[in-house]
């Protein structure tokens, strides 16, 4: 993901919620989510085999975006997609996982994770110390730290906990802050090591341009009751919708052995 918005115990039906878009180069094949052999819910890089985000029967969920700095690529590293199913194969407490994952770290490029349990949630970055547990409330990642105040992420989360405020549970309104084009004023860019140009289209909240763009955004709602929501829609590179899925399903324990697969 490139932008994560995540609110726990925030809202009076859903005590989690997760809205976010996958920024990626246009060349890069993935396949849209899908229940894996793995008992997990979640696109495919097609490249590297990992995932983005995922999610499995028992509301375990995991999320990655990539930490800009602007340095050349190790080719040898391995992918951050990795780190997704690593984690919904782990039976331990989020925050326990979270900062195993992180100790390995090193061998990565920049990463920051985020794993929960309905809305039970941690949060590390291989370019931070240590892991933390997430306070109920909103809490919104891009490229950088968790709650960096980068404008798309100030602007999004505001629009998230507007939503939340009326207690509706359509998730239309999420995609439509998913679907914000606008870019940061110049002024208001934050440095990361890229060009300026760059800079500015990244900055939007949805991305739309021939080479990289955002390629998919998706929502993920579990109510009070234990039912599971998902949502996913892609993009082509001129920002078009070209497709949709969605899965409904309640939770249920853990099975023994789920998760010995990845694909």
């Amino acid at each position: 993901m490139c932008l994560a918005l995540i609110a726990l115990a925030a809202h009076p039906r859903l005590p989690l919620v997760i809205a976010a878009n996958r920024d990626e180069f246009h060349e890069r094949a993935a396949l849209p989510a899908y229940w894996w052999p793995s008992e997990m819910l979640a696109g495919m890089d097609r490249v590297a085999g990992g995932t983005w985000f995922g999610v499995d029967h028992a509301g375990r969920w995991a999320l990655v975006t990539n930490y800009r700095e602007g340095v050349p690529r190790d080719p040898n590293a391995p992918s951050r997609g990795e780190l997704v199913t690593r984690a919904l194969s782990d039976s331990a407490s989020p925050l326990v996982t979270t900062a195993a994952i992180v100790a390995d770290g090193d061998r990565y490029h920049g990463f920051n994770l985020l794993i929960g349990e309905g809305a039970r949630a941690a949060y590390a970055s291989n370019r931070a110390s240590g892991a933390i547990a997430l306070q109920p409330g909103v809490h919104g990642l891009s490229n950088h730290l968790l709650e960096t105040p980068w404008p798309k992420v100030v602007r999004s989360k505001a629009r998230l906990t507007e939503w939340l405020g009326t207690g509706s549970e359509d998730l239309a309104p999420l995609f439509e802050l998913l679907a914000d084009r606008a870019q940061a004023d110049a002024t208001a860019l934050p440095s990361t090591g890229v060009a300026p140009e760059w800079e500015r289209l990244l900055s939007s909240p949805f991305i739309v341009d021939a080479r990289y763009g955002t390629r998919c955004s998706t929502v993920l709602a579990i109510s009070l009751e234990g039912n599971a929501r998902f949502i996913e829609r892609s993009f082509d590179r001129e920002g078009r919708v070209t497709g949709e899925v969605g899965y409904e399903f309640g939770l249920e324990p853990r099975r023994a052995g789920a998760h010995s697969a990845t694909a």
